[in-house]
């Protein structure tokens, strides 16, 4: 059996993304969400299609409404309440827009590395054989739960694009909704309906991105993300009767720093540099001198919450580097302490922290001994 004609394609857009924890498809790798992704590949093929109709929920609407704004071969469709019904309801759209005779690549949006030669070898797979479904062998070792292996041979590791007989494919899942038919790919559905399968080349990089484990895995595969970086700067007065306090370590000296807290400006310029990277806004609206819960806290503490605060938002700190402006006393020999505590805070090797110190030569009120300053820069990276 084959199909002649044009080529369509449909994006699927609509998962609700449980997995992930999150929207997955309004993530961005390289800059780009995996529908424009997707789009960018098909779009790059061998034979682009006519046609592209993506099933959008309402959370990629706005996405595919902004792709469709830019290309007319683009058709956003409101896709269903599971993967089937979405794909009847883009398939349905096409029929809608026109579509007769050629086939149809239906694709997983959130399969976004995808290539334009797995998906040239699906079209060419439906054209010759009416069915292309991109597959990889089984490589690993399967066992049951049992614990008996299972032989590999002769398995494949289905993915999508899937691509059929546009007619052929169309039939299969009207006949298949009759039927309250359940699948997790089309080629059950087209199967379903007496037709045979037939694999096309696929690709280890095609991998469906379900997880949060997933993400450094896409971000590699799309050239990676810029790292965040930040900057923060930090001043207290110097006076008497305060302990001096810089970067968790104590060190003896007639004056220390006055703050609410220890008041140790490194480690606040620290933490002011990683909360402007991950753009949270600045030490004070987090831990205000007019909270008692942190007055006398130790400002190692607040790295940590500081540290916290950025995993969950997805971030882990690159590396840090600081200076200290100061007259006295003499720094240095409390550095490697000082590297060692906020590393072992931020959970990064002490070779990704600097500290650096030195004086202003007697000018400005660092060098009169009023006060100290720290700067800070640091990177963020996506994390987990």
């Amino acid at each position: 059996m084959s199909a002649a004609g044009n080529v369509y394609a449909v994006l699927l857009a609509a998962g609700a993304g449980t997995r992930m924890g999150e929207n997955k498809l309004a993530l961005t790798f390289g800059g780009k969400t995996p529908l424009r992704l997707c789009c960018d590949a098909f779009l790059q093929s061998e034979r682009p299609p006519c046609t592209i109709v993506i099933a959008a929920s309402e959370e990629t609407r706005a996405e595919a409404d902004a792709l469709a704004a830019e290309d007319a071969r683009i058709i956003p469709a409101n896709g269903g309440a599971t993967r089937g019904a979405s794909v009847l309801a883009a398939l349905r759209a096409l029929r809608k827009n026109g579509a007769e005779e050629g086939v149809v690549a239906i694709h997983d949006a959130a399969r976004c590395l995808v290539s334009p030669r797995v998906i040239d070898a699906a079209v060419r797979g439906a054209m010759e054989q009416g069915c292309g479904v991109a597959a990889i062998p089984m490589r690993d070792t399967v066992r049951n739960g049992a614990g008996a292996a299972l032989p590999r041979d002769g398995l494949f590791l289905m993915q999508t694009p899937q691509a059929f007989c546009f007619r052929s494919i169309l039939a299969a899942y009207e006949a298949a909704e009759v039927a309250g038919l359940f699948a997790t790919d089309d080629l059950a559905v087209y199967m379903e309906a007496g037709h045979e399968a037939h694999f096309t080349e696929g690709s280890i990089m095609n991998q469906k991105l379900t997880y949060r484990e997933d993400l450094p895995f896409f971000r590699a595969a799309c050239g990676g993300e810029a790292p965040r970086i930040g900057f923060g700067e930090d001043t207290h007065a110097l006076v008497a009767g305060r302990n001096l306090v810089l970067g968790g370590v104590s060190i003896l000296h007639e004056t220390g720093l006055l703050g609410h807290s220890d008041a140790d400006v490194l480690t606040h310029a620290v933490i002011d540099a990683l909360l402007g990277a991950a753009a949270l806004g600045d030490i004070g609206a987090h831990f205000p001198d007019t909270d008692e819960r942190y007055r006398g806290i130790s400002s190692l503490m607040l790295l940590r919450e500081t540290a916290a605060l950025l995993r969950a938002e997805g971030f882990v700190p690159g590396n840090v580097d600081a200076t200290v402006i100061a007259q006295r006393p003499k720094l240095a020999p409390y550095i490697p302490a000082m590297r060692e505590n906020i590393a072992e805070t931020l959970g990064i090797p002490v070779s990704c922290v600097s500290v650096k110190a030195t004086t202003s030569e007697r000018m400005n009120d660092e060098g009169a001994e009023k006060c100290m300053t720290a700067r800070a820069v640091c990177t963020l990276l996506r994390g987990v």
